[in-house]
């Protein structure tokens, strides 16, 4: 008597993963010109609505519901932030290849394709986008180079190499990257401590659909600390060369007010109180406050400060003639 076997789900060849914050006036075009492309092997979106304040929820299951590709919807309690909810959409993947992209419609959904090729043509484990000319505000440009000139340092990434949220990476790299659990992801410094094969691909970057950028200055300031305290230590390197830096300024200003006390009649102690208080005090409190942000983050890891909660989570395969009609999708709860 033979034995059945159970047969794996079969893998697409790519998972489109989309964080939705805010975004009802864009999701639609962007999904319906994915859901168009001729992706050899197949391909599913995923879509995590982040908290949106909008009903972007209500659109999205709208479009989850006359799906033409399989589809999961994602939904979080709250609004945790994009790299958070990237990784929520990271761990419903089933594609060979992964790519990662904003809800806004400024990567245009025919690049999906460019970028899939290429990946799979030159066979690096992450491939990242970058741009000619990209169309954010001018705030929004300065603060990305600069995020990028210090991820140069901090992170360890190529020279030259430009951390775009549009990327691919293999479904390795996806699989490696969700094992961090912790409460403040930072997917591109996650990349760099699984892999250095990336390479990259210039792609053309158009101006908003609707609406203004969801990023305020308060959450690239976020984004950075996640960048600078979760994925190094130099912060602290910083503060302990700064410490043997001011020691020495400390010398000299001591060595200074004695001259100045054997040469000259300073009001007592003046001199070197001002030297002290001037080069010292400031100085401690940034770097207390370093280690405080570290012992913060450490402190909220150890009472396991989610990374994320999800509430709802539905997911589809596109009706087939071929196939026998059964409930179009299957529900969890968290």
């Amino acid at each position: 008597m033979g034995r059945s076997r159970e047969t794996a789900p079969r893998r697409l060849a790519l998972s489109i993963v989309i964080p939705v914050y805010n975004g009802a006036s864009s999701i639609t075009d962007l999904v319906r010109a994915l859901e168009s492309l001729p992706i050899g092997g197949g391909h599913e979106i995923v879509l995590v609505n982040d908290g949106s304040a909008d009903d972007s929820l209500a659109v999205c299951r709208g479009l989850f519901d006359s799906a033409r590709v399989p589809m999961t919807i994602v939904s979080l309690a709250r609004n945790f932030g994009e790299h958070n909810a990237v990784m929520a959409g990271l761990r419903h993947s089933n594609g060979e290849h992964v790519i990662t992209m904003d809800d806004d419609l400024q990567n245009p959904p025919e690049e999906v394709l460019r970028l899939l090729a290429f990946a799979q043509r030159n066979g690096k484990e992450v491939v990242y986008t970058y741009y000619d000319d990209k169309q954010h505000a001018v705030w929004r440009n300065i603060a990305s180079r600069l995020a990028n000139r210090v991820a140069d340092f901090v992170l360890d990434k190529p020279r030259g190499l430009y951390l775009s949220s549009f990327r691919c990476m293999t479904a390795f790299v996806a699989r490696e990257i969700i094992r961090y659990d912790g409460p403040f992801p930072y997917v591109d410094g996650l990349i760099l401590q699984v892999t250095h094969d990336i390479d990259r691909l210039l792609v053309t970057h158009q101006p908003r659909a609707a609406g203004n950028s969801n990023y305020t200055v308060r959450r690239l300031l976020r984004l950075w600390m996640n960048m600078f305290v979760n994925f190094s230590v130099m912060p602290l390197r910083i503060s302990t060369v700064t410490g043997f830096a001011l020691s020495a300024f400390g010398a000299v200003g001591v060595a200074m007010a004695i001259g100045e006390a054997l040469l000259f009649s300073p009001p007592p102690g003046w001199a070197s109180l001002m030297a002290a208080v001037l080069l010292l005090s400031g100085v401690q409190l940034l770097i207390l406050g370093i280690i405080g942000e570290y012992l913060g983050r450490l402190y909220l890891t150890a009472n396991y400060r989610p990374q994320s909660v999800v509430k709802e989570v539905r997911h589809t395969e596109p009706r087939d003639s071929a196939v026998e009609e059964t409930p179009g999708w299957l529900r969890e709860r968290a």
